[in-house]
């Protein structure tokens, strides 16, 4: 009974704590849920047309995923700095930090927009070396490039609108990000239908109208937020004079770089990491292509309940941490934790036991959907250790010790995953099932490092205890 009730003190929060959780996540899970099965069912509307046209979009959406990352890891760096001012309600270091956003945010896009102008093709054509089994590689490749030279007006939007959503979260104001993240997923799904198929009058445009119904909801998101934030000066009293200089002190930026920079390497090399995975399965044909790509479509709609956590940990702990309340930021960490875990273990059985239907709604050959199922189902097994991995990276990140972060994520993805994928793909004839699992399971370290550096409190840091200048 001891072991019990010290298990439940240590990992069970009261009802207080999980009204304060809800609050905090239950936006991002409602807009992240709804963002993916609208996704998913764009994915299921581009499948619909055929293997080929679906396999483009999954070939390109991984190459624009790495650039998502990268806004992601350098606007996490500021971010912990935000949520940490904002406990502190200090208002100009929010402000301070938003205008790094903005420097960092431009830098990474014009550098995206030439990287992907210059090397569009060669980059696609990394991904149609494998057998041309379940479809046809010239013309996946034609698809692909329309898709892309769309798609890439959309990334000045996912630019700022990360910039501002992040900001608004990190200082507690979920609801409007979701209320955005809403709006635009109607504009998506509605224009996905009318201009993919030519419904309603509108021109039937394949992938390159899935391309444009998305390019227009970015745009339409990012304006909500702008607008809002604008308009709600007591809500976001940092949001006053944000622009009156794109300047900060060079004392903080340095502060912000150093700590973020980590961040946005990991980001990069981490993302880059999983698109050479996702490249080494597509050495075994355009069907486990296709099937790898519903399975990462179906996951993401099941797995942002427990994805969520990791949003809870920046935002509840970085703020318990930026007040000096280790012992609360502690705690309140470890209960995060086993209810990240807890609820990853229902989503595995959900998609267990859907792992067959899916697919169904593919417009592909029976070989993919056979693959697109086994794949689900070896997810499934791995989706607890998969929720532990990702709460306990946002823990370490949430004090600041970003490169202990770096090294426990991209690092470890390089040399060790990509590797082992590498040698696995190209110099065996093993199943890409097994390959999956085999990778999956070279993961199994990584999480007793976890465990390791979770429980030894070092990330518990407070870096925000001067005032900003």
């Amino acid at each position: 009974m001891t072991v019990f009730r010290d298990f439940k003190t240590k990992f069970i929060g009261d009802r207080n704590f999980y009204q304060r959780v809800l609050k905090i996540t239950l936006p991002i899970m409602i807009q992240s849920g709804i963002t993916n099965f609208v996704n998913f069912l764009d994915n299921i509307m581009v499948g619909r047309i055929g293997t080929e046209q679906m396999s483009a979009v999954a070939i390109v959406n991984r190459l624009i995923f790495v650039f998502f990352l990268c806004i992601f890891g350098g606007m996490a760096g500021a971010g912990i700095f935000t949520a940490q001012y904002y406990g502190k309600k200090d208002y100009e270091g929010v402000r301070h930090t938003f205008r790094y956003k903005l420097i960092l945010g431009a830098f990474i896009c014009a550098l995206a927009l030439a990287v992907f102008l210059l090397f569009g093709d060669s980059l696609i054509g990394m991904y149609l070396r494998g057998s041309s089994d379940g479809g046809d590689k010239a013309g996946t490749l034609e698809y692909a490039r329309q898709y892309f030279a769309i798609m890439l007006w959309s990334l000045p939007a996912v630019a700022l609108g990360q910039i501002y959503s992040n900001t608004l979260r990190e200082c507690s104001q979920t609801l409007v990000p979701m209320k955005a993240g809403l709006a635009a997923i109607l504009i998506n799904l509605t224009f996905n239908y009318l201009l993919i198929y030519g419904k309603l009058g509108f021109p039937a445009m394949g992938v390159k109208g899935a391309a444009l119904a998305t390019v227009l909801s970015r745009y339409v998101e990012v304006l909500i937020v702008i607008i809002w934030a604008h308009a709600h000066p007591e809500r976001c009293p940092y949001i006053k004079g944000v622009y009156k200089t794109l300047s900060l002190p060079f004392d903080l930026f340095k502060r912000i770089f150093i700590t973020g920079m980590p961040l946005l390497v990991n980001e990069a090399l981490w993302s880059s990491g999983v698109a050479c995975l996702a490249q080494s399965y597509s050495l075994r044909g355009l069907n486990v292509v296709a099937a790898y790509e519903i399975l990462g479509v179906v996951s993401n709609v099941f797995n942002v309940v427990f994805f969520s956590m990791g949003d809870a940990v920046a935002i509840i702990v970085g703020q318990h941490l930026g007040a000096g309340d280790l012992k609360r930021a502690r705690d309140d960490d470890n209960k995060i934790l086993a209810l990240s875990v807890f609820i990853a273990i229902g989503v595995a059985i959900v998609i267990a036991l859907t792992s067959g239907a899916f697919p169904l709604l593919y417009n592909t050959n029976d070989e993919a959907r056979k693959l697109a199922t086994r794949f689900l189902l070896a997810q499934a097994f791995f989706t607890p250790q998969m929720a532990f991995l990702h709460t306990a990276y946002f823990t370490i990140r949430s004090g600041g010790r970003t490169v202990i972060t770096f090294l426990f994520d991209s690092v470890y993805m390089w040399l060790v995953c990509v590797p082992l994928a590498y040698c696995l793909s190209r110099y065996t004839g093993l199943y890409v099932i097994t390959v999956f699992c085999l990778l999956q399971l070279s993961e199994s370290i990584k999480c007793l490092i976890g465990f390791i550096l979770v429980k030894n409190g070092s990330w518990m840091k407070n870096i925000v205890k001067n005032p900003s200048q």
